[in-house]
């Protein structure tokens, strides 16, 4: 499957048809996410994926009123960790080890780089960290739900104080930071999907130097 033809047939799903996605396609989503590329390899994030229907009906009515979370399958729910602590970056050095086969002490520089880093920082200014990494796995999960020939409408337009409660993520440490709907689209309801796509001219987004 051509990557650009996928991007070009892929766009922000306004209305789907409620038919779920089968599994093995999400499976294939959560793992190209889970393979995604982050600074220092941490992951600050967590993904919630959620296709309980009255789960997404609580949230719809309570932290994000659109509609794909009624009549799409999926929702992908990306939660930064509120806060960095040493315990978490520890347990990534033993992640690093036990997956290398080196011993945990041989990573002590790596982990003062990091931990160096994350305690100097405000934790307003680790947030804004936490949820570029997030976005980085939504840019992923997008690509890859295209490859799928699943439809995704990625969503910032939610109450996330509101959905933290409803998901009880703020007892476990986790700040809702963006949304992603998978499902199919819904051409008869949905006018944008059959609109051309728009996006600048090759030659005014790129300068080659």
């Amino acid at each position: 499957m051509n990557l650009i033809t996928q991007l070009n047939w892929r766009y922000a799903t306004k209305r789907m048809n409620g038919k779920e996605v089968p599994q093995s396609k999400v499976d294939n989503i959560l793992e190209a996410i889970r393979l995604t590329p982050t600074s220092f390899g941490l992951m600050p994030y967590s993904v919630i994926a959620i296709k309980d229907k009255e789960l997404l009906k609580k949230i719809n009515a309570e932290a994000c009123q659109q509609p794909q979370l009624l009549e799409g399958s999926h929702l992908l729910v990306f939660a930064i960790w509120e806060k960095i602590t040493e315990k978490q970056v520890d347990d990534y050095m033993a992640l690093v080890a036990s997956t290398r086969g080196i011993p945990v002490a041989a990573l002590a520089d790596f982990k003062k780089m990091i931990w160096g880093m994350v305690s100097s920082q405000s934790p307003a200014d680790m947030n804004t960290w936490s949820a570029k990494q997030a976005y980085i796995a939504l840019g992923t999960g997008l690509v890859a739900a295209a490859l799928e020939e699943v439809d995704a409408t990625p969503m910032e337009g939610f109450n996330p104080k509101k959905l933290d409660e409803v998901l009880g993520l703020t007892e476990k440490g986790l700040k809702s930071t963006v949304l992603l709907m998978l499902g199919y689209r819904d051409a008869s309801k949905d006018q944008t999907a059959t609109a051309k796509k728009v996006r600048r001219a090759t030659k005014d987004l790129f300068t080659y130097l």
